[in-house]
């Protein structure tokens, strides 16, 4: 059991994460031109990740979004990662899935400055999830691929459940949640939540 005066090792800072786009270095080309490089905006939570100054057009067979921000570096696959709300909005059933988790997902059209790309997959709903180095995790008594529930505080506390813990010695602690799982219990950028203990 977790001891008060241990409580704030507990504490894990919250990430909300609005729609976004990871490319591959294929796409970036199509969509930007041959060559080009993405540029950084912001560093984001975990080491090496970042918000470019690069957006796109994300088309669904309903609706588009404009303006939707490309994070860094390139992966080996493009993927989008949308929220429930955005899913119907766009026309598709992305599934709630672990990053980076691409089969059985549909397509999406990215539409840059300098062309387009015709996505065969890799739009999802991301699996809400904990970063945490290995020593944090021995800290809480967890390992990699483990599944949590966390309780949240203030005004719309509540316990979200199923909730994927990612252990590395690249991460640092965060977790990360959705615009709609963040607006269901009032969380911003760097509130915390803390594990529940059965």
């Amino acid at each position: 059991m977790v001891q008060l005066q241990d409580f704030d090792d507990f504490k894990i800072p919250i990430g909300v994460s609005n729609r976004h786009v990871h490319v591959s270095r294929e796409d970036l080309d199509t969509l930007f031109g041959k060559g080009y490089e993405l540029t950084k905006k912001a560093d984001l939570g975990q080491p090496g990740q970042y918000a470019c100054n690069e957006t796109v057009t994300v088309r669904g067979p309903k609706g588009e979004f404009k303006n939707v921000r490309i994070l860094g570096p390139i992966r080996k696959e493009s993927q989008v990662e949308i929220s429930l709300t955005d899913s119907f909005q766009l026309g598709v059933k992305a599934p709630v899935k672990e990053s980076g988790q691409l089969d059985g997902t549909p397509g999406v059209t990215l539409i840059g400055p300098n062309g387009s790309v015709e996505m065969p997959r890799g739009t999802i709903v991301a699996l809400r999830h904990i970063h945490m180095t290995p020593e944090q995790a021995a800290k809480m008594g967890l390992k990699d691929k483990d599944v949590v529930e966390v309780e949240t505080f203030g005004e719309r506390a509540g316990v979200l459940g199923n909730v994927l813990v990612r252990v590395s010695d690249k991460f640092a602690l965060e977790m990360h949640v959705d615009i709609d799982e963040a607006n269901a219990c009032s969380l911003k950028n760097k509130d915390y939540v803390v594990i529940r203990r059965h």
